[in-house]
């Protein structure tokens, strides 16, 4: 060991060299051959996994076979911004397609117990300065969410042309016409002139492919469709239908980490069957100060926004105006480039920052598991061996003394995951252990193919599909529109844009700008719009180029869905999203609004 690394280990407390390895070897654990495959699709004798158990009627109607301006599918944060945002630019003829029976996306769909949002609500819930509302918490719940969701579709008038319960089933364009096909599970074929797709990427549920797991005689559900008639109870918690059973929960990511500390109240006993585990730091939630509200200056709202974007994306502000978890990283490596007297600031020097910075905070939050947890066993099994990013961060201050119940049972895997399922339980390091329920946890399919998630193939030019267009790699103009395929706008995490992890900021910057373009169409009496092939092809090389920046950090990261489960390479570069950072892409678009050109679009 060299005398400056001696210097370096004994200034920060720790050995970086000793936990880059133990994360490789963690993550080496945990890499799977089938990748993606390991989960199956909710189809055939899945398909009741995905059915909606919160309606209170069936809808029925005739089919429709009218036309419309604007077709916008989904009615979650997405289609409410896209509706908003058209609406405030004075485009009318909107029409939403939603499966689910109110708007709410996300919100709508997962009802489980603790569920709220993990980013504060000052920033994670949208148009809060033009609805003219202050959330109650920090962190709201899910009740509240839903519920200003569907306050956003009232005040922007999104009820007047919704078809809830309807699914599209395809998507055609028509050459001779000039719009889109539109066909439904309802029968319906209406025409749109544009169509806006936001399906998001949190409204399909993603089952485990466990062998046995059609053999197992007990009860099951997924958290996204929570069954409250088998467990009692409401999404504030008081689970008492489960006081007599034994519960199997599989998965401890985001989801699990609400929703395990009522399970253990409720349940007889609770096994938490883990593969990783999730990084766990302080929530701190609390009620809004109504006095901090009432000082809130006008454009409050977008320049808070804007501070935590930048923050978490590794820029820099004067002041962190949020302060959570979140932030602390760039807090972190701020104050060890403040301590220096001539700070080198070359990338390569701020990135080995960035990562002391990160190891620091994960050592924070590995500290506190041992404060929390009384068993030293179960608590090195709860320490996150990754850095912060690699998996979704999780804040809660509940979850982690769950695990000081008599009644509840962490099985770690040691990173394999569950072994099997059998007609009596679930098998986990060669030990069944018999259960009523099992629970699945397992999240949302994020990195299967396009037309998977959305539930519907887009066909466009010539019977060209989305699917075959892409069958070598994503390819689009600013990750919103896509050559031979014209009036359809892309929303959402898809690839090729601006990724934020306060998902509704990036949805806001798309609905503005796909707001403009389609304004500037009616200005100008133009009907078609459609991304060049010289545009698309030169925007999927800036995304591989800009894409190598960031593959080390996926590759080294613990398998998840952020590095398409542990297997970057084999995904794609250009279905990775802007290198430069979200921040850089939302300046390139305003940029691009603001010269006036459309450049890069073919208008007709």
């Amino acid at each position: 060991m060299t005398q400056s690394t001696a210097d370096l280990q004994q200034r920060l407390g720790f050995d970086p060299d000793a936990l880059r390895n133990r994360y490789r070897e963690e993550r080496d654990k945990r890499l799977r051959d089938e990748g993606n495959e390991q989960y199956v699709n909710m189809t055939g004798d899945y398909s009741h996994y995905i059915d909606d158990p919160y309606l209170e009627e069936q809808i029925s109607r005739a089919p429709l076979t009218d036309t419309v301006n604007v077709l916008i599918v989904g009615g979650g944060f997405g289609g409410l911004l896209a509706g908003a945002r058209l609406r405030e630019a004075g485009i009318d003829g909107l029409r939403i397609v939603e499966k689910a029976g109110d708007f709410g996306g996300t919100w709508y769909w997962n009802r489980y117990p603790g569920a709220a949002c993990d980013i504060e609500s000052y920033v994670y819930l949208p148009l809060l300065e033009e609805v003219g509302y202050m959330p109650a918490r920090k962190y709201s719940t899910g009740r509240e969410i839903l519920w200003y969701s569907q306050e956003i579709a009232r005040r922007y008038r999104l009820y007047d042309d919704v078809l809830f319960q309807t699914q599209v089933t395809a998507l055609t364009w028509q050459e001779d016409e000039g719009c889109w096909l539109v066909e439904t599970n309802r029968g319906d074929a209406f025409r749109a002139r544009y169509v806006v797709q936001s399906n998001g990427p949190l409204n399909r549920p993603k089952l485990p492919g466990i062998p046995g797991i059609q053999d197992y005689r007990g009860h099951t559900f997924h958290t996204s469709r929570w069954d409250y008639d088998y467990t009692g109870g409401s999404a504030e918690g008081g689970l008492n239908k489960l006081a007599d059973k034994k519960v199997a929960i599989i998965g401890t990511g985001a989801t699990a980490v609400q929703c395990v500390p009522h399970l253990g109240e409720g349940a007889q006993h609770l096994y938490v069957f883990q593969r990783t585990p999730s990084s766990i730091d302080v929530r701190n939630d609390r009620d809004t100060d109504q006095n901090w509200w009432e000082s809130l200056q006008p454009g409050w709202h977008q320049a808070r926004m804007d501070n935590f974007n930048i923050l978490v994306s590794g820029g820099v502000q004067e002041e962190d105006l949020v302060k959570d978890g979140w932030t602390e990283i760039i807090r972190n490596l701020l104050f060890m480039v403040k301590s220096e007297d001539e700070p080198d600031l070359s990338p390569a020097e701020i990135a080995r920052k960035m990562e002391l910075a990160d190891f620091q905070k994960m050592n924070q939050i590995r500290a506190r598991v041992d404060a929390i947890v009384a068993d030293p066993q179960v608590a090195d099994a709860l320490k996150p061996w990754y850095r912060q990013f690699c998996k979704r961060p999780c804040f809660h201050d509940d979850y982690l003394p769950t695990f000081n119940r008599d009644n509840v049972t962490l099985v770690d895997t040691g990173g394999h995951g569950v072994e099997r399922i059998t007609e009596k339980g679930v098998v986990a390091n060669g030990v069944e252990y018999p259960v009523d329920c099992i629970v699945f946890s397992t999240g949302f399919e994020v990195g299967t193919a396009y037309a998977r998630r959305c539930g519907y193939e887009t066909y466009g030019v010539g019977g060209q599909t989305l699917s075959d267009k892409w069958a070598d790699g994503m390819r689009s103009y600013h990750g919103m529109h896509v050559n031979g395929f014209p009036n359809l706008f892309l929303m959402g995490a898809n690839g090729q844009t601006g990724f934020t992890a306060n998902y509704p900021h990036a949805l806001n910057e798309q609905s503005r700008h796909i707001a403009y373009i389609l304004d500037q169409c009616a200005r100008g009496n133009q009907r078609i719009v459609e991304a060049t092939p010289q545009a698309e092809e030169a925007w999927v090389q800036t995304i591989v180029k800009l894409a190598r920046l960031n593959e080390q950090f996926l590759i080294d990261c613990t398998p998840g869905y952020y590095n398409n489960e542990g297997k970057p390479q084999l995904r794609s570069l250009q279905n990775t999203n802007y290198g430069a950072g979200p921040v850089e892409f939302y300046k390139l678009l305003e940029d691009w609004r603001g010269e006036g050109q459309m450049e890069g679009l073919r208008l007709a």
